[in-house]
């Protein structure tokens, strides 16, 4: 995928947040990854955290980045099957402004390559809430490297052509503005 060098790279500020009933910051993979990706790709981790599978908790978390000027991304790892526990998606359905339709369908056809047909099971997602993008990413390792590596890596790049995210930024609440 097309990265102008020529171009300045923008970093963002990304907040991570792993849903789980099971994990702490020491046994969390996918949280670790996620934060560790995007360190190396030069943005800034805001802050890493985990709750349980609890919709009001994400929710909170959620709110909590959109109301927080310092988060311009929020990424979530957990909770998108479709057990009676994952929850991670009707917690976004309750904060975002805009979907990013997009983003799932094409991390299930990047995920179809590796996984077939059982990636119908998974439910990432992207949006929009406040200016903020919040994407929703599955649990395993395998699918933040999926989502990271093969989709957000470069639509998180100033650089990335032709067109990407950040550049968009600015214009996210233009509706509030007065006319």
């Amino acid at each position: 995928m097309p990265i102008d060098e020529s171009l300045r790279f923008l970093p963002v500020s990304i907040a991570v947040l792993t849903v789980s009933d099971t994990r702490d910051l020491a046994t969390d993979r996918s949280g670790a990854l996620l934060a560790e990706r995007v360190a190396a790709a030069g943005h800034s981790l805001h802050s890493r955290r985990i709750v349980r599978d609890e919709p009001d908790a994400i929710e909170a978390v959620l709110r909590e980045w959109v109301a927080d000027p310092a988060v311009d991304v929020g990424i979530t790892t957990g909770g998108t099957g479709i057990t009676g526990r994952d929850v991670t998606p009707e917690a976004f359905a309750r904060v975002l402004e805009k979907e990013i339709g997009g983003f799932g369908e094409l991390f299930r056809m990047l995920s179809y390559a590796k996984i077939g047909t059982s990636t119908i099971q998974s439910r990432a997602l992207g949006g929009v809430a406040g200016g903020t993008y919040l994407f929703a990413l599955p649990g395993s390792s395998g699918a933040v490297k999926d989502g990271w590596d093969d989709i957000l890596r470069f639509q998180l790049d100033s650089r990335h052509k032709p067109c990407n995210l950040v550049e968009l930024m600015p214009r996210l609440q233009e509706h509030l503005r007065a006319g």
